[in-house]
């Protein structure tokens, strides 16, 4: 079974793809999306960063968002070990505008409505069909080679985007991927209904609760009731005595007393999950005819639930540069079309990945460091939120400058 050939093939109908498909097809772009499940389907990751409005904004899925019952975030809460909480971040207290709220939500349905988005507003989307490799002509991507119900099928196109997520189709294809040395963790994660919720506007909030050794629990609070809950640490750490992920968390559960109050009235919901190779990014993010976006190109750990921000804005940045591209040569998409999409990207990664890098060092304090550089507070909002598509070098200076001067206290203890 043959297609004729398109202007873009995505593959994948996660956030990335399905924001990629839905940008290009408001281009009036003839795009194919092609996704190996039926959807809805479960997937993690269900704290959305602020910044996430302006996209939704774009894609036109707004009055999705504020009827579907989605618990409102407002900020975002630390807890150490000792079990102290932390004045929260709200987002109000420095943003005048509507984006200073976003919400916590259950993937299943919201992957779903942005899939669905993606078909009205113009993509041929296809569901069920497993894209088992790509075509090239020489060094260059032309299409795809598929599974479908009715058989193996080749689809033709000028780019292809891989938005294959964790399964990095073409970065594991071209041994482009790499794990992230320095972050070397796991999660360990599951759902509890009835679980305790914070008052008033910290109903809704996301809670990150410090572990001793390197790592945290995630507590997100979503509709029906239902809080998803999950710890990430080191590998070594968490499998120390025993690989049974039931026993683990529920071990550190014990030893976390924010969580343990908050789980104590709720209600195992299950099933429990492992996930590993935390973080990762592919050494290049596009070549001739193709590019990566999302998951498939880089994944950082997500203490602050960047996830699905850099996914629906690599969907935008790529879905323009594929567009331009087009403009230009109504027939060829070349890698360097997606230079600045990558050099963008690699900012907004670096920049979110020294934040990472001091949430992990044992001397750095959130308080202490605002107390330090108030002036900078500003700035850490701006990378809590999701604004990192900017020059934030001040902030990660003094992130820097705050490390070596506590390394250096502590030294001299």
């Amino acid at each position: 079974m043959n297609s004729p050939t398109y202007d873009a093939i995505v593959v994948g109908g996660g956030p990335a793809g399905a924001t990629t498909a839905t940008v290009l097809a408001q281009h009036n772009r003839r795009v194919l999306l092609l996704e190996r499940e039926v959807f809805p389907r479960y997937h993690v990751g269900e704290s959305l960063m602020p910044r996430t409005w302006f996209t939704f904004e774009r894609l036109g899925v707004l009055d999705w968002l504020k009827q579907s019952g989605s618990p409102l975030k407002h900020s975002v809460q630390f807890v150490s070990t000792s079990g102290k909480v932390s004045q929260p971040f709200y987002f109000f207290k420095t943003i005048e505008h509507e984006y200073a709220s976003t919400w916590q939500i259950l993937r299943s349905d919201f992957d779903k409505m942005m899939l669905e988005n993606a078909a009205a507003k113009g993509a041929e989307v296809h569901q069920a069909v497993a894209v088992r490799d790509v075509l090239t002509e020489g060094n260059r991507v032309v299409g795809v080679r598929a599974d479908t119900a009715k058989g193996p099928a080749t689809y033709h196109a000028k780019v292809v985007v891989d938005a294959t997520g964790r399964d990095a189709l073409l970065a594991s294809r071209l041994d482009w991927k790499r794990r992230d040395p320095d972050l070397n963790k796991i999660a360990i994660f599951t759902y509890f209904t009835g679980a305790l919720r914070d008052p008033g506007l910290d109903e809704g909030a996301t809670t990150v609760a410090y572990i001793e050794n390197k790592g945290w629990f995630w507590y997100i609070p979503l509709v029906n009731d239902v809080v998803s809950v999950g710890v990430v640490a080191e590998r070594d750490y968490l499998y120390r005595d025993t690989r049974d992920p039931e026993a683990i968390f529920c071990d550190e559960v014990e030893n976390c007393q924010w969580i343990r109050e908050h789980l104590a009235p709720g209600t195992y919901k299950g099933p429990m999950r492992v996930t590993g190779e935390f973080s990762y990014r592919a050494t290049a993010a596009a070549g001739d005819g193709f590019c990566l976006v999302g998951d498939a190109f880089s994944f950082l750990d997500p203490v602050f639930s960047s996830g699905v921000y850099l996914a629906l804005k690599g969907g935008e940045l790529v879905a323009d540069a594929i567009h331009a591209a087009l403009d230009k040569d109504h027939e060829v998409v070349t890698g360097d079309a997606f230079e600045g999409y990558e050099r963008e990207v690699r900012h907004a990664l670096d920049s979110f990945r020294q934040l990472v890098m001091s949430f992990y060092d044992p001397r750095f304090n959130f308080g202490e460091f605002i107390t330090k550089y108030p002036d900078l507070q500003p700035q850490l909002v701006d990378a809590l939120v999701g604004n990192v598509f900017k020059d934030l070098q001040p902030l990660l200076d003094a992130l820097s400058d705050y490390s070596k001067s506590q390394s250096t206290d502590f030294a001299a203890t």
